[in-house]
C-alpha cells in the first residue's frame, strides 16, 4: 500500500522574514530586499484572484487598490493625513 505523498509546509514564513528582516542594515535595503517584494508577491496573488485587499496591522495598512493611480492617490491622502497630525503634535 503507497503511503499519500506528504507535501512539505517549509520554513515558517514568520521566522524567514525575521531572518531576511534581521539581515538589511538600512531601511532602504528592507525596502528592496523584504518589504518590496512581499507586497509585489501579495499585489500579483490579489490580481490573479480579482481581490481587492486593505489589511488592517496593529500600526500599519496595506491597502491594494488594483490600478496605479489610485495608489499614488491613497499614498497622498496618507502623506497629508500624517504631516497634518505631525504639524498638530507640534502645536500641542
Amino acid at each position: 500500500m503507497n503511503k499519500p505523498k506528504q507535501v512539505s509546509r517549509g520554513p515558517d514564513l514568520r521566522q524567514l522574514l525575521r531572518e531576511r528582516i534581521a539581515a538589511c542594515r538600512t531601511v532602504e535595503e528592507l525596502n528592496d530586499r523584504v518589504i518590496s517584494p512581499f507586497v509585489q508577491e501579495v499585489e500579483a496573488a490579489c490580481r490573479e484572484r480579482g481581490y481587492i485587499i486593505n489589511i488592517y496591522g496593529e500600526q500599519s495598512n496595506l491597502a491594494f487598490t488594483g490600478d496605479e493611480q489610485s495608489a499614488e492617490e491613497i499614498y497622498a491622502l496618507i502623506e497629508d493625513y500624517l504631516d497634518a497630525r505631525q504639524a498638530a503634535g507640534d502645536d500641542a
